[in-house]
């Protein structure tokens, strides 16, 4: 990895390794409940950044264990390109919402399609809201991972202030 730059997936597998060993299915789960709402890692992204990263020297495999599973072990070499990547700006965000792109071509559904799949995003936006505002009251002492759900619970109720205007716009044709 030291001919390119560490990318984020493999970035936050290191920065989950800095807890101790952990299998590659151990880092799939990890991911999925710590920064999943907000970052996506597949399965197979683990797998290929693992044995990318072992390969680099960032970290090294453990004896299989159950199931054939390999425990995976920061290096002091990872240390280091953790902590250089996460010194870095970490750059622009990019907004890639479906429905966003859906709402742009909606002059090709009919009216009530295209308010059907409204109402479907709302309820899910409504449903995140509620698990952030839960998790936030689990998670009350770890000050990060608050930073990160506040930003969860302000992001989903700009979300249903925005279903709200353009429900509103929609129907007046504003």
């Amino acid at each position: 990895m030291a001919e390119r730059p560490l990318n984020a997936t493999a970035a936050s597998l290191l920065g989950f390794l800095h807890e101790g060993s952990k299998t590659g299915w151990d880092l799939v789960v990890t991911a999925q409940e710590r920064i999943g709402k907000f970052w996506s890692i597949t399965t197979s992204q683990v797998y290929r950044e693992l044995a990318a990263m072992e390969h680099a020297g960032l970290i090294e495999a453990g004896e299989r264990g159950a199931r054939e599973r390999k425990p995976y072990t920061l290096t002091e070499e990872g240390r280091r390109a953790f902590a250089d990547w996460i010194e870095r700006e970490p750059g622009p965000e990019n907004i890639r919402y479906p429905l966003l792109l859906t709402v742009a071509f909606g002059a090709h559904l009919p009216p009530e399609r295209l308010a059907a799949m409204l109402d479907v995003h709302r309820t899910a936006h409504e449903r995140q809201l509620a698990e952030y505002e839960r998790d936030a009251e689990v998670h009350g002492s770890n000050r990060y991972a608050l930073a990160t759900l506040d930003f969860g619970i302000v992001y989903e109720r700009a979300v249903l202030d925005w279903f709200d205007r353009v429900e509103d716009r929609l129907a007046h044709g504003q």
